[in-house]
């Protein structure tokens, strides 16, 4: 009986042993990261950040529901390339290579090699890596390509433009670590493709660390979707549910759309179902404690093919859309979700940016970051902690046409127009008194203005892309 009772002894420490070497590996797996971007979706455009949405937005606001939703979150820029730029590098508009829309060619548009990204960072430590929707930074022969920009796979857009076309007959792949162009059947909705591509990269890689990058490009432009899928907002007469339409005709990109409010609404009805394949894919594979899944847009919502910001509020209390720098135009939702990491239900307004981003994916995988960036880590606002570390200031800068400038610091912000041979025009808010920008208080507080002003030059160097026209960025 006493050598029964020691072998049970025994055998018990070993469980526990075998137990607690179980727990400790369990805590110690690096943890997945889901990063979802939407394309030019806006402030409004989601019933967890507007009950008032003329769209409902279910599994997006499950995020909200089982994560922290924050109000307070900023783009890159006001526009695709230069925003997805900064959620790459780290680097705010004042230091970025990439600082406006252009074709991705090297020394233009694209990446450069001393240019690193979240993606080759993680994938130097041990993640498997995939991006799936439109990259814009980089075409296939550039230096700035998916494969040599830490991407072990890829399959989507590489060029703003052709993004446009939902129905395409190519779209580009990583093969054979090369980005290649793959022919496709121009009659399937290029969404459908994208998010089949992404579900079936989390269901290979469910057994090690991976990285998932999703630029979706809903609902970007041009305004066009199944008719399966448009059905859901038109009356049994084929009608708009959405009161009489104003039809779209083609101009520029963009082809003809009858039913353009119709569209719009589908596109993000869709783009809202994606997500919840998403998200029901890595609950059902058990990836769900271990994963964060962010979901976010890459600058304000536009008005271009037809879209109409006004009738869908799509910038809620906002002021400004696409390629402006009032708050409509670059302030973005976010919504992280991390059971037991992040915490469920909550609402935090803490200031942050894309170029954090980076910075906070390295401290949550244990991945070393590059020195010198403008992002910090906010994994403490994510654990619903005081973040001790903030920015004193976050500054933008945009140019087509007429240049533009922005900088907040606390509740306060600055924004400076200025067009060549013309005076400068600047404008003053308070964001907590004035989240719609609508009293302009550069007159009544000149100490202010001047202020925000040294911030604005001091938070930007010349730069070394000469694609772009900064000619009066230092004046």
């Amino acid at each position: 009986m006493r050598k029964i009772s020691k072998l049970a002894a025994a055998l018990t420490l070993l469980g526990s042993f075998i137990y607690n070497q179980s727990l400790a590996q369990t805590s110690a797996k690096k943890p997945n990261i889901i990063f979802i971007l939407a394309d030019d979706l806006g402030y409004g455009n989601l019933t967890s950040f507007n009950k008032g949405s003329k769209i409902p937005t279910p599994n997006i606001d499950r995020i909200a529901t089982e994560g922290t939703k924050f109000t307070r979150f900023y783009s890159g820029n006001t526009v695709c390339a230069p925003s997805r730029c900064a959620l790459m590098t780290g680097y705010h508009m004042g230091h970025a290579f990439i600082r406006g829309n252009g074709k991705g060619k090297d020394g233009k548009g694209a990446l450069r090699p001393q240019d690193t990204t979240i993606a080759q960072r993680l994938q130097g430590n041990g993640y498997v890596t995939g991006m799936f929707g439109k990259w814009g930074l980089g075409d296939a022969d550039s230096q700035g390509a998916p494969h040599l920009k830490g991407y072990n796979e890829f399959f989507g857009y590489l060029d703003q433009s052709h993004a446009h076309d939902y129905y395409t007959s190519h779209l580009f792949e990583i093969r054979n670590n090369k980005t290649e162009r793959v022919n496709i059947d121009s009659s399937q909705y290029t969404q459908d493709l994208i998010a089949d591509k992404a579900l079936g990269f989390i269901k290979d890689h469910k057994d090690q660390p991976f990285f998932l990058y999703l630029p979706f490009t809903l609902p970007h432009a041009e305004l066009v979707v199944p008719q399966e899928l448009l059905k859901k907002f038109q009356n049994p007469d084929g009608t708009s549910k959405l009161g009489p339409e104003k039809p779209f005709k083609k101009h520029n990109n963009y082809d003809d759309q009858a039913q353009p409010h119709a569209a719009f609404a589908a596109m993000v009805s869709k783009l809202d179902a994606d997500v919840g394949r998403i998200l029901d894919q890595v609950k059902q594979l058990g990836l769900d404690d271990n994963t964060y899944i962010f979901f976010t847009s890459d600058n304000g919502p536009h008005k271009e093919g037809g879209a109409d910001p006004v009738f869908f509020d799509s910038n809620g209390p906002l002021k400004g859309v696409k390629r402006d720098l009032y708050e409509g135009g670059i302030r973005v939702p976010l919504l992280v979700k991390a059971p037991g990491k992040v915490p469920a239900g909550k609402v935090n307004d803490v200031a942050w940016a894309f170029w954090d981003i980076l910075p906070t994916v390295g401290q949550l995988t244990n991945t070393p970051v590059p020195a010198g960036i403008d992002g910090l880590s906010f994994t403490q606002a994510l654990a619903g902690q005081a973040q001790t570390k903030q920015h004193d200031y976050l500054y933008w800068q945009f140019r087509e046409g007429e240049l533009k400038e922005a900088v907040t610091q606390g509740d306060w912000k600055l924004i400076r127009f200025k067009d060549s041979g013309k005076k400068e025009i600047l404008e003053l808010y308070n964001l907590k008194e004035d989240i719609g920008e609508n009293n302009n208080l550069a007159s009544k507080y000149p100490a202010k203005v001047k202020a925000l002003r040294a911030l604005q030059l001091k938070a930007k160097t010349q730069p070394e892309n000469k694609n772009f026209d900064w000619s009066d960025v230092e004046k």
